[in-house]
């Protein structure tokens, strides 16, 4: 990253800003909560919003001619090179069902190309941080992805859209893997799921339709820690794309 042309560290900033809306987001967690939206498959959260200005308000103070570009919405200088992109809760119906599985996900792009990761669960109080060019970690340790070689050894989580077109599409493909892989997994949070792989944890993650909140910081975590990542942009909706995330040495084609 070209550091010349920011005063401020913005690894350091982004993960004060993920922990302090891990703070706020923890402090709720099975609680009665302020529903913004119930949808068929989907919940909103007046805790999404506000946890997306807090971080967006930790951002753009340490850097403000820079851009948010979240889930909850866009502010800053949107004609800037630098943008931030924020999942203020991945996982949020995981967090409304007081399931302990959610995240903020954090990233920092400059171009087009990105340059800082940050993903942080504040219930187990792991946070995972890279920047371009550094060594991945998860609180502070160096870690890389799973050397497993075969499907057949491996674990894969598959993400389920909330589109019903997609989500066919994708139960075709759990059906595949369940076959071939030692065991599957569907977690309901995207960035907590790259974060797994980069750990380790798992040994893929394919997602047939997710916004570019929800992987971004991933994918940077994942590359760093010697995995493989694969997008596609979604003929049917410019603003979702299909993902592949694995270990980079297991063959994970089914077809």
């Amino acid at each position: 990253m070209p550091h010349s042309l920011l005063t401020n560290s913005p690894l350091a900033s982004a993960i004060a800003a993920a922990r302090s809306a891990g703070k706020l987001i923890r402090s709720q967690f099975g609680r009665p909560l302020d529903v913004a939206e119930m949808l068929a498959h989907d919940i909103k959260l007046d805790l999404d919003v506000q946890s997306q200005q807090l971080i967006t308000d930790a951002l753009l103070t340490d850097f403000p001619t820079h851009a948010i570009y979240g889930e909850e919405g866009l502010a800053g200088n949107q004609a800037s090179d630098w943008q931030w992109i924020v999942d203020p809760i991945d996982g949020t119906v995981n967090f409304f069902y007081s399931i302990p599985h959610f995240c903020i996900s954090i990233a920092l792009r400059h171009k087009g190309i990105i340059q800082v990761g940050v993903i942080y669960d504040p219930m187990r109080d792991e946070l995972w941080e890279i920047e371009r060019g550094g060594k991945p970690k998860l609180n502070g340790q160096p870690i890389q992805v799973s050397q497993r070689k075969t499907l057949s050894d491996g674990i894969v989580s598959v993400g389920m859209s909330k589109s019903p077109d997609v989500a066919i599409q994708a139960t075709v493909l759990l059906e595949k893997y369940v076959r071939r892989a030692r065991k599957c997994r569907l977690m309901g949070s995207a960035a907590l799921d790259l974060a797994y792989v980069a750990c380790g944890r798992l040994d893929a993650y394919i997602e047939q339709s997710v916004s570019l909140w929800d992987v971004a910081a991933g994918q940077l975590l994942v590359e760093a820690a010697g995995g493989k990542f694969e997008s596609t942009p979604r003929a049917d909706n410019p603003d979702k794309i299909s993902i592949r995330a694995w270990n980079g040495t297991m063959d994970i084609s089914v077809e």
